[in-house]
């Protein structure tokens, strides 16, 4: 029977996300196959770390298209997109902690694409008055994005119960990111001049 590359690839992220420098037989043995296979199916390890790293960003795009972040009432799109991502939270810690990844220019640019998608999520929601003003959406951004990292490794340690993960996840980040009763309402803007580009809005290499 053919062995699932993505299989293999969410068999890798569950070692390369705490021990980055693992070596190829550790994360063949956690996919249950010889490094044979493994390097048959990818030709070393920066072809690994690069898989990994793509199907992370395909699955988190997957999750945005799930949540449908373009629509409706932005606290609505957030709590959908919190139970759409947490199911790949591990990926998402993997992105979070692989910044070279970033050096790769399709990875780059997907990962552009992505960020773009969920910055203008927030700025809609500042714009909507559900989220606060103060805090920048890209830092909104790059928050929700190390949260939903820091799920994957509590669920990976077993400090996170996978079923009490979207709850976790939802209420610790929207008690700091909704807007406060009685806070002024400025006008709608369609940008901050607080906010830094989406390219600078890359996951942190800092894990909990």
């Amino acid at each position: 029977m053919a062995t699932d590359r993505d299989t293999v690839l969410e068999a890798a992220v569950g070692v390369l996300s705490r021990r980055p420098t693992a070596h190829l037989d550790e994360i063949a043995r956690a996919a249950g196959i010889s490094r044979a296979t493994l390097h048959r199916l990818f030709p070393g390890r920066e072809a690994l770390i690069r898989e990994v790293g793509l199907l992370g960003l395909r699955r988190f795009a997957a999750a945005l298209d799930t949540a449908d972040v373009e629509e409706g009432d932005a606290e609505a799109a957030l709590r959908r997109l919190v139970d759409a991502s947490v199911p790949d939270a591990m990926l998402c810690a993997f992105l979070a902690g692989e910044n070279q990844l970033y050096d790769v220019d399709d990875i780059n640019d997907l990962w552009e694409l992505q960020i773009a998608r969920l910055h203008a999520l927030f700025l809609r929601g500042q714009q909507q008055g559900v989220f606060r003003i103060e805090l920048s959406a890209a830092w909104l951004s790059e928050a929700f994005f190390d949260l939903v990292a820091g799920v994957g490794w509590s669920i990976q340690d077993g400090r996170l119960a996978p079923r009490d993960a979207a709850f976790s996840l939802a209420e610790l980040f929207l008690g700091g990111a909704l807007r406060r009763p009685g806070a002024p309402s400025p006008a709608p803007t369609t940008h901050s001049t607080s906010d830094r580009s989406t390219s600078d809005c890359r996951p942190d290499t800092d894990k909990p």
